[in-house]
């Protein structure tokens, strides 16, 4: 598919299509209490955002990253929550940032299917390599596993006869070239009131116990004596050398 992928610096005109681009994640993806770190102060992050205009000139597809801080080469825990929240204290104390992450690459639903995702990611791990990271990071949400009851730990590393993840996500992550290195068991948490969730969800949330959701990657815990419910996915970090 013939696209051109901009970076958000160079077309600040484009964001408003950034946040009118259907959106093809879960309703309750959208409440990470995090992600306004990011996503609420987007402009500052523009060198790291990428848009992608089909020929008639809508954007039809999106890729996110953020510069951060890390102690070490270890990568965190806490995956995508991790990254965002370093980032915006990397910026509070106005430190120099060693290391990018990705945090999303979303894709129009009416264009998926067209190897849009695997050219985003491209485009991430390159604008990283202009920008002087030595390496893309990526906490990975493998959708795969929404379909499996299976620990994260067991599924992100299963293989098929050729050697690559059985995951789709995974797949494309390491066919061009990136490495798994560990699981994320607490890559984004998201908290909220047993009535939130069944506007998110459609479900009835009136069980203590863990809820089978639709596209979620865990069981969510549901705790009706309190009146909330808690989302703790797991997610898998992937290294993408840029050179």
């Amino acid at each position: 598919m013939d696209v051109t992928i901009s970076v958000l610096a160079d077309r600040p005109d484009l964001v408003e299509a950034f946040w009118a681009m259907d959106s093809p994640w879960p309703e309750f993806m959208a409440h990470d209490p995090i992600s306004n770190l990011f996503y609420g102060v987007l402009e500052q992050y523009a060198d790291y955002v990428l848009l992608a205009q089909d020929h008639t000139g809508e954007v039809v597809a999106q890729a996110c990253s953020v510069p951060f801080h890390l102690d070490g080469d270890e990568l965190p825990d806490d995956g995508w929550d991790g990254a965002v929240r370093r980032a915006a204290a990397t910026r509070m104390r106005g430190q120099q940032p060693n290391a990018v992450s990705a945090l999303e690459v979303a894709i129009r639903p009416d264009h998926q299917g067209a190897g849009l995702s695997s050219r985003m990611l491209i485009a991430l791990r390159d604008n990283a390599a202009r920008l002087g990271y030595a390496e893309l990071v990526a906490p990975v949400r493998p959708n795969g596993k929404a379909d499996v009851d299976e620990s994260m730990a067991g599924y992100a590393f299963r293989t098929r006869e050729d050697g690559l993840p059985v995951d789709p996500w995974l797949r494309v992550h390491v066919r061009i070239g990136g490495r798994i290195d560990k699981v994320a068991p607490r890559s984004m948490v998201i908290p909220g009131t047993l009535e939130e969730w069944r506007r998110w969800t459609g479900l009835h949330f009136d069980r203590t116990g863990p809820v089978a959701v639709p596209k979620a990657l865990a069981p969510v815990h549901c705790d009706v004596e309190h009146g909330i419910a808690v989302y703790t996915e797991p997610n898998v970090w992937v290294r993408h050398p840029t050179a």
